[in-house]
């Protein structure tokens, strides 16, 4: 008997390369490897490269030597983003509960008329992205996420995998090592092999006790989810956070003052940017600093009250600037936390913020001009010590975590 509830994993297959390949249809069928932002590393791969022997990560002189006949592209993720909100669109043409996990997976909750079989709803999902968006996907369906993405990656490329009973599940599981399950790897892999269970078929069967005290409760929701009892919903809206960070390196070790500061403005604007996408204001906010041979140095900057306010923000950064960092030292990276996260009808304004008309004007019109020029289009005055960086088309855009992957 199908079950009423159905999840549906769906995964892009080499979502980097396929982009490129909507906009340059010359590609197909070549061994395609997308690159990082400095060009060095290959973060995506067709199958093709891959038949080559490429692996992701790997750098690109390596990389030319097993594959000298592939096409190096560096990445473009405005344009990934774009091809990943088509996908997002047509999925919601076919589920009313769609969780957008990264920038080429989503989870969404079957739905087909009484009587008629899965395979095809499914099925027509999967042609209608191949067809509107020219996007090959790939997609898995169980009776919870967990074993819903397990299928789904085992389906690649192109393919469709639905297992609506128990003993189709039972059998696909028992194919499967613990270390394809999200999370499970390293030191966790070898607590299980260490008490004998190395597929995800004896997971499953294990006493769910003995996978709590080896795993946590992480382990023991995988536990459930792989013995078909849902233990994490489909979230349609975006997970709540405690954090927001944004910063990494600063494209090369500077001591000059004033591509410190471009920088430090340059980061506010992209954590102004998540602020707004999550939907949360700032409680704290905190400055570190990491130096050439000297111990790095956070400092808090000081908020009055919750915010999201470039303006307030940066006056705060600014005074922790100086707590942070003295004439002489070397900063090879930045980052800026945003902590205390609250949604803006649970935050109360602060006393003596400066009035919030002129900000919420300007920050507005940094907005549309963003959304039809292109990102930092419009930006403080403060990065134009950052020429190289604003020059590249490629640092226009970037995505983050659940967001859509961490990328080079």
């Amino acid at each position: 008997m199908i079950p009423r509830s159905l999840v549906a994993h769906l995964d892009a297959d080499c979502f980097y390369v396929s982009a490129e390949r909507v906009r340059h249809p010359d590609l197909l069928g070549k061994p395609v490897g997308v690159l990082g932002n400095q060009g060095a590393c290959v973060i995506a791969k067709s199958y093709e490269m891959k038949a080559a022997g490429v692996k992701t990560g790997e750098p690109i002189w390596d990389a030319r030597v097993k594959c000298p006949e592939g096409i190096y592209i560096k990445r473009d993720f405005r344009w990934y983003e774009v091809i990943s909100r088509q996908m997002l669109d047509v999925t919601r043409k076919h589920s009313h509960l769609v969780e957008y996990y990264s920038i080429d997976e989503f989870f969404f909750a079957v739905e087909t008329p009484r009587g008629q079989a899965v395979e095809p709803a499914i099925r027509a999902v999967q042609a209608e992205i191949k067809e509107k968006i020219r996007v090959p996907v790939t997609i898995g369906v169980a009776r919870t996420r967990t074993l819903a993405k397990l299928f789904s990656d085992t389906a690649k490329p192109f393919g469709i995998r639905v297992a609506s009973t128990r003993e189709e599940e039972r059998e696909r599981l028992s194919q499967l090592s613990v270390q394809e399950i999200s999370g499970i790897a390293g030191r966790r892999a070898q607590r299980l092999a260490d008490r004998g269970i190395h597929t995800c078929l004896q997971l499953a069967d294990a006493d769910r006790r003995v996978v709590r005290e080896l795993l946590t409760k992480t382990g023991e929701d995988l536990w459930w989810e792989l013995n078909g009892t849902p233990a994490t919903p489909i979230r349609p809206n975006r997970t709540p956070r405690q954090f927001i960070s944004r910063g990494g390196s600063i494209g090369g070790a500077s001591g000059d003052p004033n591509v410190i500061e471009a920088w430090l403005v340059r980061n506010a604007e992209r954590l102004v940017e998540e602020l707004e996408f999550y939907e949360v204001k700032a409680g704290n906010l905190t400055l570190a600093l990491h130096f050439n041979n000297h111990p790095s140095i956070g400092a808090n900057a000081p908020l009055a009250s919750h915010t999201d306010r470039f303006d307030v923000l940066l006056d705060g950064l600014r005074i922790a600037l100086p707590r942070c960092w003295r004439p002489g030292l070397v900063v090879t990276h930045m980052h800026l936390i945003a902590g205390k996260l609250r949604k803006p009808g649970f935050t109360q304004p602060g006393l003596f913020d400066p009035p919030a008309e002129p900000s919420d004007t300007i920050a507005r019109l940094k907005r549309e001009a963003s959304e039809r020029h292109g990102r930092f289009s419009v930006r403080s005055g403060t990065t134009l010590f950052l020429p190289e960086l604003y020059r590249d088309p490629s640092h226009g855009f970037d995505i983050c975590d659940v967001r859509g992957k961490f990328c080079f």
